[in-house]
């Protein structure tokens, strides 16, 4: 039986990073609403993202693509209502970062309609100047790299990114130049165990990894999978946390604990 842990304090930027520089790991969720926000907070999960992974789990789509500014927004209001203390994160969904301002236009919007504090952008050195520009107006951000939903057209499925020994260096190499450009946190996906572990002991910026080994700053996952109610296949990173539990606040912070404890994600959940 888990216990849920509330948490007491504002989550910030500088206190994730501290975590960092103690070596405690923190956890991060996907929400869509008032409720699920409401019991991550109770049960102590610091990060909770909006993601476009809305248009898969919640509207029914194939991929990310569809997901627009509107949708973000209007889900993002909706779990801001639940949380106090949780950090909230917002996806900016495909074709809203086409140039720097742009993106700081639609960035601006979202912060201002659903009040959270980080927004999140896929794209690697193509996206420099916008996190430089949004970090010299003010707006945090955590970059994506490794697998990126948004660019499955271009990328021809997901598939874990970063094994050959090129394209992990030139990983390396963004991430860094990411960091120099002003972004606050990593978010790596789908990328080797082993990668992921270079990058996060190279950059002082808390790292997050979904499918990326247990040796990140933080993981996330998407709600429904650790509820084991995604339709289809379940993807290999992801756990069925309700699994021995009997409620959903139990599966929640079973992921909490076996996060903080370096448990979650053990090999069968990582790829190499």
């Amino acid at each position: 039986m888990y216990i849920p842990r509330p948490l007491e304090d504002k989550v910030t930027i500088p206190q994730l990073k501290k975590l960092k520089q103690q070596g405690e790991k923190f956890t991060c969720l996907t929400a869509y609403d008032y409720s699920f926000a409401t019991v991550m907070e109770d049960c102590g999960v610091e990060v909770v993202l909006v993601g476009d992974s809305l248009g898969m789990v919640i509207q029914g789509h194939d991929t990310t693509i569809p997901v627009t500014l509107e949708n973000i927004a209007y889900h993002g209001k909706a779990v801001a209502a639940g949380l106090n203390n949780a950090m909230l994160m917002l996806d900016m969904p495909f074709g809203s970062l086409n140039s720097p301002q742009q993106a700081l236009d639609n960035a601006s919007q979202l912060l201002k309609q659903t009040q959270a504090q980080v927004v999140k952008l896929e794209g690697g050195e193509a996206q420099l100047k916008t996190v430089e520009t949004m970090a010299r107006f003010g707006i945090a951000s955590c970059a994506h790299l490794g697998l990126q939903p948004q660019m499955v057209n271009k990328m021809g499925g997901y598939r874990v990114q970063g094994k050959a020994k090129s394209a992990a260096e030139q990983m390396i190499s963004t991430a860094r130049s990411l960091e120099q450009a002003g972004t606050d946190m990593l978010l790596l996906e789908c990328v080797p165990a082993t990668l992921a572990a270079e990058i996060t002991a190279t950059l002082e910026i808390p790292v997050i990894g979904i499918g990326a080994g247990v040796d990140v700053d933080g993981q996330i996952l998407v709600l429904h999978d650790i509820l084991n109610v995604t339709a289809g296949k379940k993807p290999k990173f992801s756990k069925n946390f309700m699994q021995g539990q009997s409620s959903i606040q139990g599966a929640i912070s079973r992921y909490v604990q076996e996060v903080k404890r370096g448990q979650f994600p053990d090999k069968t959940h990582t790829f190499s």
